[in-house]
């Protein structure tokens, strides 16, 4: 029985986590939105702010985004005129991709609204 009961347990903990991230996620759309950004567009901004520009490949991973779904999203935010794609100096069969200095503007004027709302929204799971 003690089986079943910590299989319960270690379920019922994934689908508060799972619950959490969700709903982070729906209230970070809603607060990107009027920015006309979402969640996942915030973080690609994010990570490409922090790093200077990176393979397309390399993001992927550090978004947690798929190939193709990533690959919508940075031609979006390059039609947005936030982002640069290019290829990589190093392999020509790849791709790299940069943030422009509007994206990095935007990027700049949300992340205190990102922020604030991560901290708002974790708090409880803490």
């Amino acid at each position: 029985m003690k089986g079943a009961a910590t299989d319960a347990a270690v379920v019922a903990e994934w689908r508060e986590i799972r619950a959490a991230h969700a709903r982070t996620m729906c209230e970070l759309d809603r607060q990107l939105h009027p920015h006309g950004l979402g969640a996942s567009d915030f973080e690609v901004l994010d990570v490409l702010v922090g790093a200077g520009g990176m393979r397309v490949q390399e993001l992927a991973d550090r978004v947690c985004l798929s190939q193709s779904a990533l690959s919508r999203l940075v031609a979006r935010l390059e039609k947005n005129g936030l982002l640069n794609r290019g290829m990589c100096p190093e392999d020509r069969r790849g791709v790299s991709v940069c943030v422009t200095d509007a994206g990095r503007d935007l990027h700049r004027e949300v992340r205190p609204l990102q922020r604030a709302t991560l901290e708002r929204m974790l708090r409880d799971v803490r």
